[in-house]
């Protein structure tokens, strides 16, 4: 596995997250055909994410935020459903990409990439990331692919999915994938959780209205979905020499946590600053140094 980063032996900013000025608008284009593509392109959803450059001396020697794109069955997946991979696109991307590089030394690029799992540049990206797999279908060649990918040492993380269809579709596509690994819930003493923020739950993202709401309600779920929703869980996949190679975050959204940051202050505060930039700072920190 390609890893970008050789200038990576940084010191890192710690400090609380300084909200940016974002104002509502829209960027408008189209997603692209087969190939790696900017995530830019990407009509946006509820904020204006902002742009930056990076010294030309880096090169290509930087994180790339890549998003997976994948097929729906004609009902979601083999069992859940979902709104698909292009979920809080393009805004959860290139606002966490704007907050890695804001809070950490790591050199950041600007356009986040959507990818398919045959791509051959596929191994170029470290850090692939997975919206509403509960609607994900995978092809035998694309589950060949991401089985190299992984076992080659890339990372895959699946994220805002909720309920029992939604999980089981995860559980049986990954099980196509490393038919001989598990998954297993994510201790909190695990490293991923202490390496750049402290964090100590795994607390609950969902969506804008329920969020909003909960300042009132207390409510933190999704209440459209079926099963046992009020449950976060953060469910890995280990290699044989323990490396997690697979990181599921269920019955939470941590994507929209980075998409709606600017939309409304609340939920800036309280999911955006405390559960997803820290969440997700710390898991790239953690793929790239391990």
């Amino acid at each position: 596995m390609k890893r970008l980063f050789t200038i990576f032996l940084l010191s890192l900013a710690c400090a609380g997250l300084a909200r940016a000025q974002f104002h509502t608008g829209s960027r408008r284009g189209e997603a692209g055909s087969t190939e790696v593509n900017t995530a830019r392109e990407m009509p946006s959803g509820n904020t204006v994410a902002p742009r930056w450059e990076n010294p030309r001396m880096f090169g290509k020697d930087v994180f790339t935020f890549a998003r997976v794109r994948y097929a729906s069955g004609a009902s979601g997946g083999a069992f859940g459903g979902g709104a698909g991979w292009d979920t809080d696109a393009p805004d959860s991307d290139l606002n966490l990409s704007y907050r890695l590089q804001q809070m950490t030394a790591i050199k950041v690029d600007p356009n986040g990439r959507f990818v398919d799992l045959t791509d051959p540049a596929l191994s170029d990206f470290p850090w692939l990331y997975i919206a509403e797999p509960g609607s994900m279908y995978f092809t035998p060649d694309e589950v060949a692919a991401l089985r190299k990918y992984l076992q080659n040492g890339g990372f895959l993380m699946l994220d805002d999915f909720w309920g029992d269809a939604a999980w089981k579709n995860v559980q049986y596509y990954l099980k196509k994938v490393l038919p001989t690994r598990n998954f297993v819930e994510v201790p909190m003493d695990h490293p991923l959780y202490h390496c750049v923020f402290e964090i100590q739950a795994k607390g609950q993202i969902p969506n804008m209205n329920t969020a909003i709401d909960s300042e009132q309600t207390g409510v933190t779920y999704e209440r459209n979905h079926d099963g046992e929703v009020k449950t976060v869980h953060h469910r890995g996949i280990f290699d044989e020499k323990g490396r997690l190679m697979v990181l599921a975050t269920h019955n939470t959204d941590t994507g929209e946590g980075w998409e709606s940051e600017g939309v409304n202050d609340y939920f800036f505060r309280n999911f955006s600053e405390r559960i997803a930039y820290p969440l997700g700072i710390n898991i790239i920190f953690y793929v790239m140094t391990h």
